[in-house]
């Protein structure tokens, strides 16, 4: 990990909810402002969001990129949101290098836009639009171990002042969301989320142990419940593999009644 980058991994919430005065995301929209005015600004960002997935790594170049309203059911005002940042293809190349030097396949896509894995946080988080931004795909297969490779990849990026931004969720049971909680329920996602704050923060695990872990995952405690299907986790794995330590910061805020945790990597002078 270059000493001008800062690796960080967000619980985006739910759509468009942070966005729409949702009181379930009241206390993630406090937390995601107070960690923009917390870390160091960055001059670019490279977001890797949930909501793409492709059978290679895949990175946007567009110099112009659009939104991508990619949920259903809201109200009209969420299809209207806006969050003109810029694209930045110079570091769109530099990161397709990066990937490639390390023996990843990868790809550039020159016409996507961003999902809102990638405007919904970053409108709470730097809402004036005016840091470019890139965003990677994840591989399809979802695999933690090739996840943190890519993440390796990234960590020999050279570009100043660079925030790679993992936006997922360290809870995603959608069912369970809207059911009632149980002691059960409640158990399951407080186990998982204890673990992810040991397996990340804890000084005294080796980093072989610590990948091991998170390679490993679905045998935590509540992993499946926590993540039927992982592709809110694994952008945690690539913000892992760019650090390569333990965590800084291991916060969790309350969304929707569920535990939802922030993961972070800062250089000693963030």
């Amino acid at each position: 990990m270059q000493a001008s980058q800062q690796a960080l991994f967000i619980s985006h919430g739910g759509g468009p909810m942070p966005l729409l005065g949702d009181p379930g995301h009241r206390a993630l929209t406090e937390h995601l402002a107070q960690l923009a005015a917390t870390i160091r600004r960055p001059k670019a960002i490279l977001i890797i969001s949930a909501h793409w997935e492709e059978s290679v790594a895949t990175v946007t170049s567009n110099p112009t990129p659009e939104l991508i309203y990619d949920y259903y059911g809201f109200p009209a005002e969420s299809y209207a949101i806006k969050y003109p940042c810029a694209g930045e293809p110079e570091l769109a190349r530099q990161v397709t290098q990066a990937i490639r030097a390390s023996g990843i396949e990868v790809a550039e896509d020159a016409k996507r836009g961003l999902d809102h894995g990638v405007f919904v946080p970053l409108k709470i988080m730097y809402p004036d639009a005016d840091i470019p931004c890139v965003q990677l795909s994840l591989v399809n297969t979802l695999d933690a171990a090739a996840h943190i490779r890519i993440g390796q990849a990234l960590a020999d990026l050279d570009y100043d002042d660079l925030l790679i931004l993992g936006s997922g969720f360290s809870f995603h049971n959608m069912r369970s969301f809207f059911a009632p909680d149980t002691a059960q329920s409640q158990a399951m996602n407080q186990g998982f989320e204890d673990w992810l704050k040991n397996v990340l923060s804890n000084p005294s695990m080796t980093e072989a142990e610590r990948q091991k872990q998170l390679i490993g995952w679905e045998q935590a405690p509540g992993a499946r419940y926590c993540h039927p299907r992982e592709e809110h986790l694994v952008p945690l794995h690539v913000c892992y593999g760019v650090a390569g330590r333990a965590a800084d910061v291991a916060d969790s805020v309350v969304v929707l009644n569920k535990q939802a945790g922030t993961f972070g990597w800062f250089s000693q002078n963030a």
